[in-house]
């Protein structure tokens, strides 16, 4: 069963009400305010603002004897709230309830506009009982403020030689913010606290650098693996908690042992969803551990998480309870071992858990990668095929071709809202320098499709200029078929000579071009179109070289080549030095870090130094990974704020 909350609202955003309520530090006070009112039934309750369904969905009131739900908004009087028929709020002194729950934070000014209904005795009790502490807040004076709840879930473990490394950056100081701390919970496997703690930022664009060796040194923990909660203090401009996410094997590169990279992987998306995918199939040889991570206070009960192939409606359910904030490692193969690559499955998540992970195990190999969120509220746009004069390639998905001598290539477009049946879809391959080389129509696949293209397997390429370049997913309507905007796909890579692997997933976006069509071209601040670039580029440990893939994706032709900025600074957020690129429209560069700047600069910036890479000109999509001597790797796509 999926929990009956909003989360996220593509049109109004996230809902922060959500976030209040379930906040790890409010669960307590929920639990001791429900034991009050259970001690003062029968309640009479005052939904002013609409949030008690929300509430009860994470504090039970089916347990609580119930007077009656006043409301305030006469529209909404006779609704059935809580399998109650609402009253209105001036009704409330006729009845007997011995205390009343205001179901609103800020309850003050409620409160005192109620006074003259409250029946003579009655006690009052409202959700300002769950409230946070206050140094925990960047707006005392407005609880619900977006920014007080800047805050998400990574996923965090140390033991069986395995370390975590996340990396970010105080960008929330180019908006204005002034001292920004960061609060982090840690959370053990079976959901209980191992460890909190507060880190204050050292100044503006400082890094926040979190290894789990020394957050288990410093408390003495034991193995752990499970998820660390994020909370910044004294926010501005984002209420979302970006970073990169790095895992490791084997010991520290100091201690001059053989490391090799496991993965990278990306913010966990701070919102439940009922449904995500993009979940591959596990091929011959691969085990798919699927991360469940409860980001809630309550037990997620058997049978409320499912897996689907993808196109049906054959839901296999995951029959154990998970305890609040617990993890869990679910054998995909052993659900539906029957669905194999190039195959996908959907998960049913009911808004429990943020976008999980997922992890493949590969003769001795690890490589872990998210699913995304699958968009129920979309419908087909019929303007979409008719757009073609106007937007160009429209909507688009770019991604890395990387050099075709030293990695394979393979793309696996993915169903990413309940609406698609089918996806009209080609692959665009274009050179290094924005000349288009192929393209390759994927005709109308249908939702339960299994076609992966293999890029080894198109003799077209062998004449790429460079050995590598970039691939373009968009709509090919020429057979028919419908759109809707949401076009995704899985990008995986493997290097030839060590057999790693590693994979990513987007979504498409329409890119540089002045015209706007809904929120497109979306701007990462203000309105559309957003035609400039301000990417974090996290950098790896000494043992490796760091990586970066720029693309200058176009719907329309835009500006010849881009003007773009690499910045090179220290932990402090101090510049060392910069570079520039010059990128062909519909191009791309593949760089390196040790390559871009010399070992003077790379050894001024030190530990914990970053590259942000600025472009005012136009918009770049990146990606960014690590490569070690072995030919192990990581690749996942970059943020962006």
């Amino acid at each position: 069963m999926a929990l009956r909350i909003e989360t996220f609202d593509n049109a109004r955003g996230g809902n922060t009400l959500y976030k209040a309520l379930t906040h790890p530090a409010a669960a307590p006070s929920g639990r001791a305010l429900i034991g009050k009112l259970a001690r003062h039934a029968p309640i009479a309750i005052y939904d002013a603002g609409g949030a008690l369904e929300a509430f009860s969905a994470f504090y039970d009131l089916d347990q609580i004897e119930i007077d009656g739900v006043y409301v305030q908004q006469v529209p909404r009087v006779g609704d059935v709230v809580l399998g109650r028929r609402t009253r209105p709020i001036t009704e409330l002194a006729c009845y007997r309830a011995r205390a009343v729950f205001v179901a609103v934070f800020d309850s003050e000014r409620v409160v005192a506009q109620m006074r003259p209904y409250l029946p003579e005795g009655a006690e009052v009790f409202s959700l300002d009982a769950l409230r946070i502490p206050a140094d925990r807040l960047t707006n005392s004076r407005r609880y619900l403020d977006p920014l007080n709840f800047a805050t998400n879930f990574a996923f965090f473990r140390d033991g069986g030689g395995l370390h975590t490394r996340l990396v970010t950056a105080n960008y929330w100081s180019g908006y204005g913010a002034g001292r920004v701390s960061c609060w982090m919970t840690l959370f053990s496997d079976d959901g209980s606290v191992l460890a909190e703690w507060r880190q204050d930022c050292e100044g503006a664009a400082s890094t926040i650098v979190l290894d789990s060796r020394e957050i288990r040194e410093r408390f003495r923990l034991p193995e752990f693996c499970g998820q660390l909660f994020l909370h910044v203090v004294g926010a501005a401009g984002h209420d979302v908690v970006k970073y990169a996410l790095d895992i490791f094997d084997g010991d520290s590169p100091a201690d001059g042992e053989r490391v090799g990279t496991l993965t990278c992987t990306h913010d966990a998306n701070a919102w439940p969803a009922d449904r995500y995918a993009g979940l591959p199939a596990a091929a011959p040889g691969e085990r798919i551990l699927l991360w469940i991570q409860n980001s809630h206070a309550v037990t997620i009960p058997p049978g409320s998480i499912g897996l689907v192939p993808m196109g049906e409606e054959r839901v296999v359910p995951f029959r154990d309870p998970i305890a609040p904030f617990a993890t869990r490692a679910v054998e995909v193969s052993e659900l539906l071992p029957d669905i194999v690559w190039p195959k996908q499955i959907e998960l049913r998540a009911g808004k429990h858990v943020v976008r999980p992970r997922y992890e493949v195990l590969e003769r001795g190999r690890r490589r872990m990668a998210h699913v995304n969120v699958e968009r129920a509220d979309l419908r087909p746009d019929p303007e979409l095929p008719k757009l073609k004069a106007v937007l160009g390639k429209g909507y688009l998905l770019p991604a890395p071709l990387m050099p075709r001598e030293s990695w394979k290539s393979l793309v696996l477009p993915t169903p990413m809202a309940v609406c698609q049946t089918d996806l009209p879809i080609a692959a665009i391959v274009y050179d290094p320098d924005g000349r288009e080389v192929l393209r390759h129509p994927f005709g109308r696949l249908p939702r339960a499709h299994a076609t992966a293209l293999d890029l080894d397997e198109i003799a077209e390429l062998g004449v790429l200029d460079g050995g590598y370049g970039h691939i373009e997913l968009v709509y090919d309507f020429s057979g028919g078929g419908e759109g809707d905007g949401w076009l995704h796909a899985l990008f995986r890579y493997r290097h030839r000579q060590s057999g790693h692997a590693a994979e990513t997933s987007f979504g498409a976006h329409v890119f540089n071009t002045i015209l706007t069509y809904r929120d497109e071209p979306q701007s990462y601040s203000g309105r559309p179109p957003g035609l400039s670039t301000r990417l974090f580029l996290r950098l790896g440990e000494p043992a490796y070289d760091t990586f970066c893939h720029l693309i200058y994706p176009a719907s329309r032709p835009w500006l010849p080549a881009s003007d773009t900025d690499i910045i090179l600074y220290d932990s402090a957020g101090c510049e060392v030095a910069r570079s520039h690129l010059a990128i062909p429209c519909s191009g791309s560069r593949l760089w390196y870090y040790q390559s871009l700047f010399d070992e003077a600069n790379r050894t001024g910036a030190g530990t914990g130094a970053y590259v942000i890479v600025r472009d005012a000109t136009c918009r770049l999509f990146g990606y960014h990974g690590l490569l070690g001597g072995d030919g192990a790797f990581s690749l996942d796509h970059m943020f962006g704020f």
